[in-house]
């Protein structure tokens, strides 16, 4: 079972994050193992697995990036360790962003930019997914080189010292 069924959800990537919460919840009470403690071990044991997959599907569901990732792989899109790819463009982008991350003035300045260029990433993410049809190999190809492009923007942050 995936992550979306798990929780009644629709499987695309725009999830209504209150829908989301609502439906953790709900899964969360009904499989928790303090309400089969006193029931045979079997069920606790079952409990406890089940608990354990309720809560990895809405750790997975509620970030953007793990459930682009984790939703590109159910709908059969490359992995990040085949497709390592990113646009061409982006790695002049990223030079550039590096260059004035050296700049110890320009770390705000840089974040800012770093941040405005993640939300078109994950725009472009979303897009991607929207128009995606069976077999569109080309567009998931396009959702994980902007999923990795995503991800080289957050080392970078990472990487830069807080201000």
């Amino acid at each position: 079972m995936d992550h979306f069924t798990r929780l009644g959800l629709p499987r695309r990537f725009v999830v209504d994050a209150a829908a989301l919460e609502r439906a953790y919840l709900a899964q969360s009470r009904a499989v928790h193992p303090d309400y089969h403690a006193a029931g045979a071990a079997a069920d606790l044991a079952a409990s406890t697995d089940l608990s354990a997959a309720v809560n990895e599907a809405y750790t997975t569901l509620r970030d953007p990036f793990a459930r682009a990732d984790y939703l590109l792989g159910l709908l059969g899109g490359p992995p990040a360790s085949q497709e390592k790819g990113v646009e061409p463009t982006f790695l002049a982008e990223v030079m550039d962003l590096r260059e004035r991350a050296e700049d110890a003035i320009q770390h705000a300045a840089v974040r800012a930019d770093i941040e405005e260029r993640s939300a078109a990433l994950m725009t472009q993410v979303a897009d991607g997914f929207a128009r995606v049809e069976a077999g569109d190999a080309g567009r998931l190809v396009a959702v994980r080189r902007s999923l990795n492009a995503l991800k080289t923007l957050r080392s970078l942050a990472r990487a830069l010292p807080e201000d």
